[in-house]
């Protein structure tokens, strides 16, 4: 299993992050590699990926989400094994760190090479970079869902 961390600080207040962070069919605006995300259900999303030539359809729920908290996800169906988390940390009234977790298991010869030579963790902090420049140029969110998720473990 492999695993990338970034964080990037936006110049939006908290809600104004976390709104568009629930918009994942925005998600081709700001990361490399994203052809489509279609949104199935208030807990499922339907991705397709093409990263270096590798063209990926999976599914994805939701496992769990908190307004102005965090969004954490897993694939559920697919030949793509990954997890992520997002988490939103309010810096003052207008700033806010935006940190991201995914893991992911890397098949085939060209995903375990460009893990092994930190491919995943440029690619990871340029999508970072590019929704700091996406969220500010608009300066408000292009939608929400102010829905609350938690895990089946949990009450």
């Amino acid at each position: 299993m492999a695993s990338v961390q970034e964080s990037v600080d936006v110049d939006v207040p908290i809600r104004v992050a976390y709104d568009q962070w629930t918009q994942f069919e925005s998600f081709p605006q700001f990361m490399g590699g994203v052809e489509r995300i279609t949104q199935l259900d208030d807990t499922r999303t339907h991705w397709i990926t093409n990263i270096d030539g590798v063209k990926r359809e999976f599914d994805a729920e939701i496992t769990e989400q908190h307004p102005e908290e965090r969004v954490a996800w897993t694939s559920t169906s697919g030949d793509a094994k990954h997890a992520g988390v997002v988490t939103f940390h309010r810096l003052d009234d207008a700033r806010t760190r935006v940190m991201i977790q995914i893991d992911w298991e890397p098949t085939g010869i060209v995903e375990k090479a460009g893990a092994a030579l930190g491919f995943d963790d440029r690619q990871v902090k340029a999508d970072a970079k590019r929704f700091k420049e996406f969220i500010e140029s608009r300066g408000t969110e292009t939608g929400a869902w102010r829905g609350d998720v938690s895990r089946p473990d949990q009450p």
